[in-house]
């Protein structure tokens, strides 16, 4: 099945509508069109809380696209900054973060997010003379969810997931992942991969596990769109390859740990570079994002990192804005939405199965803020 409906609003599991209300519907339009321009320091940058001058003093709204994996933190925070900045209205709309980044070259959204730098290939696209500045906003594990009813805590290595993927093993019960979980009876049941087919961060930070952690034995590459084997069932978003998981019998995929747990779906635990077998968590996500040591543009990678702790297929998600805005209005909002995620917005991710930044990066994402200027 091919899933390729672009999404238009944010939605999520049962667990996370208890815990916030609905969105309005989500728009990629942006409050204004930024023009060209290069980066200029600023003055200061906007408290952690939002209730700072800058967002008093600014009104409007953030119209924003990009990353499947932020949509949860997304909803959750838009809804708890609109409480005590009841003039700023956010959309985001989670269409992947490739036609996130693509829309925020169009000049048609304030911010994108996005869960890998810019690739190389994209970089004739940003507009000439605009700066792009990277705003670390989350951690998370990527789940590698399936549907075996009866099975729980099933283990799989590197290079057994790299033959999965690649359509090596094509049954539950091969003999290679029968040694990895001894004492479990392991099914006959067909392996039906659920893949991403739009551009997906997810897709790029879980190909560059396999190229570090499984090596040789990992054929396909590592890009945000990758050519699956023809019998993968590719779907848009990380909750279509969710949903996809969750409706087929033997399939498995790879999806944000959030989207996963909301779903209600099974997650594996993973062979880690010390050799121990983790869960997906968000304090093993944290364990492993402790491991990392970001560039100055505060670009870094958590996937594969040491620690017996650490879960090996974690990932981050960046905001990416243009240093230079068209106005001291739309400025103003940035940093005072983004001075949020950075501040009390750390906060909800743990419940979101998410994990907060260390605090040393969100400390340097924080700083950074005063490079937001108009």
């Amino acid at each position: 099945m091919h899933l390729r409906r672009r999404p238009q609003v944010l939605t999520v599991g049962g667990a996370l509508v208890a815990m916030a209300l609905s969105l309005a519907a989500c728009s990629s339009s942006s409050s204004s069109t930024p023009p060209s321009g290069s980066s200029s320091s600023g003055s200061g940058s906007a408290p952690a809380g939002g209730s700072s001058s800058s967002a008093a003093a600014a009104s409007g709204t953030i119209n924003a696209a990009g990353s499947t994996f932020q949509t949860n933190f997304q909803q959750t925070a838009i809804q708890a900054f609109k409480q005590s900045n009841p003039s700023i209205t956010v959309n985001y709309d989670p269409v992947g973060s490739g036609t996130g980044r693509s829309d925020l070259y169009k000049n048609t959204v304030l911010f994108a997010g996005s869960d890998s730098p810019i690739p190389s290939k994209e970089a004739s696209e940003v507009p000439s003379g605009k700066t792009v500045l990277y705003f670390p906003v989350q951690i998370g594990p990527i789940a590698i969810a399936y549907n075996l009813p009866g099975i729980k805590g099933l283990k799989l290595d590197p290079a057994v997931l790299a033959q999965i993927f690649q359509g090596q093993i094509t049954s539950w019960n091969n003999s290679a992942i029968t040694a990895l979980n001894p004492g479990v009876s392991l099914p006959s049941t067909a392996i039906t991969l659920a893949v991403r087919s739009d551009s997906s961060g997810t897709t790029q930070n879980f190909s560059d596990y396999l190229v570090m952690a499984a090596g040789s034995a990992w054929k396909l590459g590592t890009s945000s769109t990758i050519k699956w084997p023809s019998t993968a069932h590719e779907a848009n978003g990380g909750n279509g390859v969710a949903q996809a998981v969750k409706s087929t019998s033997g399939a498995i995929g790879y999806v944000d740990f959030s989207t996963a747990t909301a779903s209600g779906l099974e997650a594996a635990s993973i062979k880690n570079s010390a050799g121990q077998y983790v869960a997906p968590s968000s304090s093993a996500a944290t364990a492993a994002a402790s491991q990392v040591t970001p560039k100055s543009d505060l670009t870094f990678v958590t996937v594969d990192q040491g620690g017996a702790s650490s879960y090996p297929i974690t990932y981050q998600s960046w905001d990416l804005v243009y240093a230079k805005q068209p106005n001291a209005n739309d400025a103003n909002l940035l940093k005072a939405y983004l001075g949020y995620l950075l501040g009390q917005g750390q906060s909800l991710l743990s419940q979101l199965n998410l994990a907060p930044l260390p605090a040393s990066i969100d400390s340097m994402a924080k700083a950074q803020l005063s490079q937001i200027t108009s």
